[in-house]
């Protein structure tokens, strides 16, 4: 069957070690995931169950240069873990869950952070704030059958070589066995779906010219300008 226009290439993130591609399907990103960066945006992190919001799968970013994107003056990086699956399934038990990560990478969901607040005033979804062209710069996929998985570590970001964000993979409130679990009850998964899994404490601005660095023990770096 014929198209009636030429789709859209598939958006794909490589493979560190390798030269195939990890295909992606769609992008799942969990809100105030660490209990200090709940607090610094007015949230009591003991009184609320996991939620989610998506990305598009093509606003992922490979390169290092990141366009400052139009209708905000208010751009904010936030470092996270980025879990890949290579399957899925509806109701998953967080005991089987591992069983479907493909692997681990670094990512940055950038924000416009003033559009983003306008949307929480106006009680509107967030999509301009986060889903919007180059929003969700990552590293190459490591897969886990080569680092194992996550589970303490290290997790920061400088900007312009000044720590901004730092904290470690054991203070999720969600860990990966039940962010996945309970995503499954929502939506069914599928391979080639991205969680990015959250961030700590301490995300803040950025403008042209800033220089972002970001890493995760164990993971990787993820090295960013703003342009």
């Amino acid at each position: 069957m014929a198209y009636i226009f030429e789709p859209n290439p598939i958006p794909t993130l490589p493979i560190a070690g390798s030269d195939k591609l990890f295909p992606v399907r769609r992008i799942y990103c969990v809100g105030r995931n660490y209990a200090e960066h709940a607090r610094e945006m007015g949230h009591d992190p003991n009184k609320e169950p996991p939620f989610f919001f998506q990305k598009s799968a093509d606003t992922l970013l490979t390169s290092g240069d990141f366009p400052y994107p139009d209708k905000t003056s208010d751009l904010h990086f936030e470092i996270e873990l980025v879990v890949a699956l290579k399957s899925g399934g509806v109701n998953i038990p967080a005991d089987k869950a591992m069983s479907h990560v493909y692997g681990y990478a670094v990512g940055l969901d950038m924000t416009r952070r003033d559009l983003q607040g306008q949307m929480k005033k106006l009680g509107r979804p967030w999509e301009i704030g986060k889903s919007f062209e180059k929003s969700a710069p990552c590293t190459a996929i490591q897969p886990a059958d080569k680092i194992g998985h996550p589970t303490k570590g290290a997790i920061w970001i400088d900007v312009n070589g000044e720590r901004r964000q730092t904290g470690d993979l054991g203070d999720m409130i969600w860990d990966i066995p039940n962010q996945i679990a309970f995503l499954s009850g929502l939506f069914e998964l599928k391979a080639g779906d991205l969680i990015f899994t959250g961030t700590p404490a301490g995300v803040g601005s950025v403008k042209r010219g800033d220089k972002m660095h970001g890493h995760v023990d164990g993971v990787g770096d993820l090295k960013v300008a703003v342009v």
